[in-house]
Parts: structure tokens; sequence; C-alpha cells
């Protein structure tokens, strides 16, 4: 029984460290990118402003699924634009520029994230790695 109890704790300890090394990537993406308290809501699904601040505190934090697919597809749209674009101020500038191709419509690929839904995350990030080819 014992035995039981320590792996399920390892795996919780495992879990919450995946969790911080993920928050980690997105608040350095979102740095580089701008990003105000309400955008990073958005991108995450819409935590509380509370949450988030802990979040940004980087503790070992286990993290839903849904958050944990959040930031999968933020740290993919990330590495897509850096190596489309020369520099890292192109590639970050390219977040805000607004476009008239699908899935923006007229939109930056910023705002159209930020509509909350997953979908729209997913959509950007087959956007972006479709324009560097792969």
């Amino acid at each position: 029984m014992t035995a039981v109890i320590e792996r399920k704790n390892i795996d919780g300890d495992r879990e919450a460290e995946k969790g911080r090394v993920a928050l980690k990537g997105f608040f350095r993406v979102t740095e580089e990118w701008g990003c105000n308290v309400e955008e990073r809501s958005k991108l995450l699904g819409g935590p509380s402003r509370t949450t988030l601040y802990n979040y940004a505190k980087l503790n070992p934090t286990k993290l839903s699924n849904d958050t944990m697919e959040r930031i999968s597809y933020i740290l993919g749209i990330y590495k897509a634009l850096q190596l489309l674009y020369p520099t890292h101020e192109r590639a970050n500038r390219r977040i805000r520029l607004k476009s008239s191709e699908v899935p923006f419509c007229g939109k930056s690929a910023m705002e159209f994230m930020t509509q909350g839904s997953m979908m729209n995350l997913m959509l950007t990030r087959q956007y972006f790695d479709a324009k560097r080819g792969w």
C-alpha cells in the first residue's frame, strides 16, 4: 500500500514539474509578444487573475489537460514564427499584424487567438506550420 502511495506522489510531482516548465515557457513567450494580463488569461482559457498570478510564481503546479494543450499550441506557434522570420523582433511583431488571410480575416493572430476558443489556437498553429512548410 505504501508503494502505491509513493508512486502516486512521484507521478504527482512529475505532473506538477511539467506544469511549472510549461508555464515558464508560456510566460516567456507571452512576454516577448507583449501580452497583457487579459490576453494571457484568454490564451489560457480564462483563469481568474488570482490563478494567473499564482501561475506566474512558477511553482510546481499540476495543470489541466486543457491548459497544457493551450500552452502546447502557443509554444508551437512561437517556434513556427521563429523559423519563419529572420529575427526575433520580426517574428514577435508578426503575431500583432492584421491579416486578410484565413483564418484571421482582418484580425491579427493575437486578436484571433484571444477570442478564447481552443480551436482558434489550433487554427493559428496550423496556419503558421503550413507557412513554414510543415
